[in-house]
């Protein structure tokens, strides 16, 4: 038996040639999307997308780009992980950030791997003892970075990591 051929009805489909102007439609049909505005716009006034600046930003773990953490934010952040089961770490680093010099591989990085505070803090179960040992971390270490990590024993991961402190030397 011989197999059966069918027909392809192939559809032509014409290029996409960008977002189009609204000023043609009428009125009516320029507002009919409930929330957006009197008329619909096609982007070009509009700045949602910018090159983040490169030069003398340099940005340090999660949350790097806001302003530093007030000490009930570290606490509520350090609560968070320890509500999920994480251990906290504590790492500090003279650097502070990722960068390359020894090598130019893919994915080869200097300052990816920070000094270890004392050991993982397992058992855990209160946000200022944490905090009490950043504060330790500070003292003996005024001029580097410290960061605060949790770590998922189960899983063996790194669930979150945000920087806690930058030297004063860092903000000039």
């Amino acid at each position: 038996m011989a197999p059966t051929v069918m027909a392809s009805s192939a559809t032509s489909v014409a290029p996409f040639q960008g977002l189009k102007s609204a000023a043609g439609l009428p009125v009516s049909r320029r507002s009919s999307r409930a929330g957006f505005g009197k008329y619909v716009s096609n982007g070009g006034r509009i700045r949602c997308m910018q090159v983040w600046p490169t030069e003398n930003n340099k940005k340090f773990e999660t949350l790097s780009y806001l302003p530093p953490l007030s000490t009930e934010d570290l606490l509520k952040q350090i609560d968070y992980l320890i509500r999920n089961n994480w251990v906290p770490c504590l790492e500090f680093s003279k650097v502070g950030f990722v960068f390359r010099e020894n090598a130019t591989s893919p994915g080869y990085y200097d300052g990816r791997y920070w000094t270890m505070w004392k050991l993982p803090m397992f058992g855990c179960t209160d946000a200022t003892q944490v905090y009490a040992e950043l504060e330790e971390a500070k003292k003996a270490y005024p001029d580097h970075y410290i960061r605060i990590l949790g770590f998922d024993n189960v899983r063996q991961v790194q669930c979150v990591m945000f920087l806690a402190y930058k030297p004063p030397s860092s903000e000039a």
